[in-house]
């Protein structure tokens, strides 16, 4: 691990820009991209083979590396119960063979569990159902055995420490020859997703026949995040607004829809209607969730997933559909809770569900 973070700090890759028709506005975004501490340019891989990989997918269906020579490989290692920055390499994934328009049809997107306690096809298939991944790509695994060969051909750190799956978050791009040309490591930022997928798209165009022009480009300079001390007016599920500003405390838990596949998130959800309640009675500070709409498999997916609760919430629905309160508030998980205070400030968080008491408790501590 230790040296593949090394090689991937180098920051030379496609994303940095090359001479062009449009070449002082390619450099510009170049040095913008490199500047950028959230978003990884990736590194050279020099040209070499890649290990074949032999697995199935999430139908079962026996897979090998080698039949999809002729494409552009898009192979990345992915927890298949992860709540991280899986998720956001994902994202990247689509967003990247989204920008290639007509052209994606000659990449092939590639998943290998990186997830030792949940290696088992059903686990594969859930993941890719929750992200909406079923028919996007293929998400392979195998035996702990097969999966440990894998990872060593490929230099993948996997370790699970207190119960948490630890891995490299690497993402391979491998030409239509089967040869390694760039590695990206995901980093944990929410606003970078599209930024990342955007370099990717261009590294993979640059290895299509006639180079396609992506559908649209943005810029690749950092995105800062907003903080609990700035104001901010999200769009509220299902209609109106949510503003965050400072002036009053206020507890805020993050979310998105594909953490059903990991925790009972209709119950968890509908279980903290019972804090507003309390919070007034008490004092304490009122609830609001938001929804990591950056990270979720489509627009919609929030109020679609609201909509067949059954129950209304008892507390606002907003959607950070940038990702920029989540880098703000400082997000590294999903479920997150934050406590701010009056002035704008962090007092507490907590990663992962909690019962409304200990959340009570928490904010009378704060």
């Amino acid at each position: 691990m230790a040296g593949l973070l090394a090689l991937a700090a180098c920051g030379v890759g496609g994303g940095g820009g090359t001479a062009s028709a449009t070449g002082q506005t390619d450099r510009a975004q170049g040095r913008a991209a490199e500047a950028n501490p959230d978003l990884d340019t990736g590194t050279s891989l020099g040209d070499r083979a890649a290990p074949e990989i032999r697995l199935a997918n999430q139908f079962g269906q026996p897979m090998s590396l080698s039949q999809f020579r002729g494409k552009v490989v898009v192979l990345a290692f992915v927890d298949s119960e992860c709540t991280t920055v899986c998720p956001l390499t994902t994202v990247s994934m689509t967003a990247a063979r989204d920008l290639l328009g007509a052209a994606g049809d000659q990449v092939q997107l590639l998943g290998v569990d990186a997830n030792p306690a949940a290696t088992s096809v059903r686990d594969v298939m859930a993941y890719s159902q929750a992200h909406a991944m079923v028919n996007q790509w293929d998400f392979l695994t195998g035996s702990p055995a097969q999966l440990r060969a894998v990872w060593r051909a490929y230099h993948i750190y996997v370790q699970i420490q207190a119960g948490q799956i630890d891995h490299t978050p690497a993402l391979y791009v491998i030409d239509q020859r089967g040869r390694e040309r760039e590695i990206y490591l995901t980093t944990m930022a929410y606003a970078s997703v599209g930024q990342e997928g955007q370099v990717l798209a261009q590294e993979v165009a640059s290895l299509l026949p006639g180079h396609p022009k992506l559908a649209r480009q943005s810029s690749l300079a950092y995105i800062n995040g907003m903080s609990p001390a700035s104001r901010a007016t999200l769009s509220a599920v299902p209609s109106g607004s949510v503003t965050l500003a400072p002036g009053q405390p206020r507890l805020v838990m993050f979310f998105a829809t594909w953490l059903s596949e990991t925790s009972d998130l209709l119950a968890e959800l509908t279980a903290l209607n019972a804090y507003p309640a309390a919070a007034r009675h008490a004092g304490l500070p009122p609830l609001v969730a938001v929804d990591e709409a950056v990270s979720e498999p489509s627009p919609g997916a929030a109020r679609a997933y609201l909509q067949q609760l059954g129950q209304p919430l008892s507390y606002p629905v907003a959607l950070d559909t940038t990702g920029r309160l989540a880098d703000g508030y400082g997000v590294q998980d999903q479920p997150w809770f934050v406590l701010t205070s009056a002035s704008g400030k962090i007092v507490w968080s907590h990663d992962g569900w909690l019962p409304v008491a200990a959340l009570e408790a928490a904010a009378r501590r704060s």
